[in-house]
């Protein structure tokens, strides 16, 4: 039985947009973001100029091309947990199982060094940053029947997406980010300090 054409559709909507993702990182650590034109892109990936706006809205959405679907699942993490579960640990699984894989990309430390470089895709992604954290705090604030600007909820949003930043230079990334949603979980503890000759 075949599937369903809409299915079909959509998954080579996917195919193509990966595609051109793919095709404007390669040349993006190749020959750096400002050497590379849209039409660049386009010719790499085998598809129309046309077509690539059709997936992206700019130059600089082809980096961050999982933009679109991380406040979709910043949502679903906080909407969509198993019953009875709290909002902090929902969101600190979903932060596992999406950024883990993230860290170990063998291209993470080429990718970093393309957005840190590139005043463009810094300021971009600050943007970004800032509409998710409005998202988030707005997802949470909705799961408590509070107003979408409560300050405890913007906090938490805050907090949870600059997570992966303060574990991304740990030797045990899972650890880090298990500890950072501790001290989330149960407030901010002075460090002991070791004991001479430990």
């Amino acid at each position: 039985m075949s599937e369903p054409t809409m299915g079909r559709r959509e998954r080579k909507k996917a195919a193509t947009r990966q595609a051109i993702a793919d095709a404007a990182l390669r040349l993006f650590l190749e020959r750096g973001y400002d050497h590379v034109s849209i039409r660049d892109v386009a010719e790499a990936a085998d598809v129309s100029v046309t077509t690539v706006f059709k997936h992206f809205s700019g130059k600089e959405a082809l980096v961050f091309d999982q933009e679109e679907s991380m406040d979709a699942g910043l949502v679903a993490a906080v909407r969509e947990r198993p019953a009875g579960g709290g909002v902090l640990d929902a969101l600190k699984e979903h932060v596992l199982r999406t950024w883990l894989p993230v860290a170990q990309h063998p291209q993470r430390v080429e990718f970093n060094r393309l957005v840190d470089s590139t005043p463009a895709l810094r300021a971009y992604a600050e943007r970004m940053w800032v509409r998710h954290a409005g998202t988030l705090a707005a997802a949470i604030a909705g799961e408590f029947g509070v107003e979408h600007d409560n300050l405890a909820c913007a906090a938490l949003a805050r907090f949870v997406l600059d997570a992966p930043a303060l574990a991304q230079g740990r030797r045990d990334h899972r650890s880090a980010i298990e500890e950072i949603f501790e001290i989330l979980a149960n407030g901010w503890q002075p460090p002991h300090r070791p004991a001479p000759g430990t």
